[in-house]
């Protein structure tokens, strides 16, 4: 998806300007006591992206805390379209009569829309009654109703003040020039990662809409599965999420069961007579291609709805339009919850870590060794895993391992899914906070020197136990896979993509340890710190290239001199040259 700008050109506005359009949307109307949105307005979550990203002042809800609140929330809201000229404070007066506004915020997407947060459930019920269907004109529709309305004005010659038109809310991150911009006015490298940090990362609006999303598929998927869940997961709830990412949901067919209350009444048990298949794949094969067909043909604007069914993991790919996510749906995928909640955890607990992560996906991105399109490329998990692994190195260690975790767990922290111990501590209180008092300058460099001089032809990352293991066979890049143990998640990455991470990584610690320590002018338009770093190959200044060439070709001259010594001592001389190219 296409980043566009937000309109911000300097670092403080950024900062008062977005803060005091958050709080505007949250405070402009009622609180109800007791929901997420009251506690917004005077703690900042740390789930989806709070706008100061200060963890320490943010309660430490569990995660399946957080995620049952954010489900709570979604169903008492409902999404609307509006027209372009609708007049923000008429509007909501006209909702009110169903009941008090907890929250609302405007954005666009294929059109002006509406997320009205109520206070209670009985709200939506009321408006849903008091909504009428379509009338018929010359393309008939399908009446299916769900809480996705249309906003139509009944005298639409009325002229309104533009000033009373509804502002929106940007769902998108900055432009690269606006970026580049916001980098070059911090005053050091550590606020230049923050920057970034707050400039991509999901907002309350944002998070608020992914899980609106996954609550009107829900109402889909209920039609035929009463009871069930559609829980997002991976990067719209693990806290890494970046403005603009996609949304991946998975259909809960265990929370059915849950709800079954067995009485030993009598000498019978009742049970549903239910359709018997080979397999647990063709069970989430049929229920996914009729779920698909129910979004096709009755989702209110999902369209491009792609059937996946034979991949490893079975899933429905499709555009929901009106919030301008991507979506992927899969069935029971437990694990990847599970998953999503250890980044939960980790992202929870030390407020550089999600600053590193996403600088180190953005330095990713803006070299080509990560891309929205499935191949050969080092994915955005395996990078997160690498910045948790090095953290965990540090010494003393930034954070926990993952046996570390689950040293703390208790009773009800017991987690076995699919054969695999999941188990972990989840009480972010139990978890003893680091002592390493390392800057984001020196962490960011020193990533780069760690993965510059890795061993990746022989070792493995494993965030398990913490420390470097002999790799189990001849992938590139070998990082085991948390829960799953015998999987590599990194096992489509190509040798050649490695030996590029390995190749930039090298020039950026380069780059980091020649930065002069004072920020330029504020006149000066040359980036500088981080901001040089995600420059595309060959768009370096030429004072920096004139530094940088010299000693680089002094490396590429002792390496080609290397390899020539071992090939006249030994016929191997091609497996010298990928041992000198991955392992100093």
């Amino acid at each position: 998806m296409a980043a566009r700008g937000v309109g911000l050109l300097t670092r403080l506005p950024l900062h008062s300007q977005r803060r005091s359009r958050v709080q505007r949307s949250i405070s402009r109307h009622l609180c109800c006591p007791g929901t997420v949105a009251a506690n917004v307005g005077s703690e900042e979550q740390p789930l989806g992206g709070a706008e100061t990203g200060s963890e320490d002042k943010i309660p430490k809800k569990r995660f399946s805390e957080v995620q049952e609140e954010r489900r709570e929330q979604a169903q008492r809201t409902v999404l609307i379209r509006c027209p372009n000229n609708v007049n923000e404070k008429k509007f909501l007066k006209y909702l009110s009569q169903h009941g008090p506004i907890n929250n609302h915020f405007f954005y666009e997407s294929f059109g002006l829309h509406a997320v009205v947060e109520f206070c209670q459930k009985d709200s939506v019920d009321s408006l849903q009654n008091g909504t009428h269907t379509p009338k018929q004109r010359t393309d008939p529709v399908i009446p299916f109703k769900s809480r996705f309305l249309n906003l139509k004005l009944k005298n639409s010659s009325n002229q309104i003040p533009q000033q009373s038109y509804a502002q929106t809310n940007k769902q998108l991150p900055p432009s690269s020039k606006k970026l580049f911009e916001l980098l070059n006015y911090a005053e050091n490298i550590d606020d230049q990662l923050n920057t970034l940090l707050k400039a991509f990362q999901l907002t309350e609006e944002n998070v608020r809409l992914r899980h609106l999303t996954c609550s009107l598929i829900e109402d889909i998927a209920a039609a035929y599965f009463p009871g069930c869940v559609i829980w997002p997961f991976s990067s719209s709830v693990n806290t890494f999420g970046k403005l603009g990412c996609d949304l991946d949901m998975f259909l809960d067919l265990d929370e059915i069961g849950k709800l079954d209350v067995h009485k030993n009444a009598g000498d019978f048990l009742m049970e549903f007579q239910m359709k018997t298949v080979p397999s647990e794949r063709i069970a989430t094969q049929k229920i996914l291609s009729v779920i698909g067909e129910c979004i096709d043909n009755f989702g209110p604007s999902c369209v491009g709805v792609q059937k996946i069914l034979n991949a490893r993991c079975p899933l429905l790919r499709f555009s929901h339009q009106a919030s301008g996510f991507q979506c992927d749906l899969t069935v029971n995928n437990s694990i990847a919850l599970k998953s999503s909640e250890l980044l939960y955890i980790y992202g929870s607990l030390d407020s550089r870590v999600r600053a590193l992560v996403f600088s180190v996906r953005c330095w990713a991105r803006a070299h080509s060794l990560t891309s929205s399109i499935p191949g050969t490329w080092i994915t955005n998990f395996s990078l997160t895993v690498m910045v948790i692994f090095f953290l965990q190195r540090r010494s003393p260690p930034i954070l926990p391992t993952l046996d570390s975790l689950k040293s703390l767990a208790d009773a009800e922290d017991r987690c076995i899914l699919n054969g695999h111990n999941c188990t972990f501590v989840r009480d972010l209180y139990k978890i003893k906070p680091s002592g390493n008092t390392e800057t984001l300058e020196l962490l960011l460099k020193e990533f780069f020197e760690y993965f510059g001089n890795f061993a990746f032809n022989k070792n493995s990352i494993n965030i398990r136990q913490g420390k470097e293991q002999n790799k189990p066979d001849s992938s590139p890049l070998y990082i085991q896979n948390p829960f799953e143990t015998s999987l590599n998640i990194s096992k489509n990455s190509s040798q050649s993509q490695l030996q590029k991470f390995v190749d930039l990584a090298r020039d950026s610690a380069w780059i980091l340890e020649q930065e002069d320590k004072s920020q330029p002018s504020l006149s000066s338009k040359q980036p500088w710190g981080l901001a040089t770093l995600l420059l595309p190959p060959g768009a370096v200044s030429t004072p920096l290239s004139k530094k940088k060439k010299k000693p680089m070709n002094e490396k590429v001259k002792g390496l080609l001199a290397s390899i020539k010594s071992s090939t006249t001592d030994s016929s191997k001389g091609t497996h010298g040259k990928r041992a000198i190219s991955t392992q100093v």
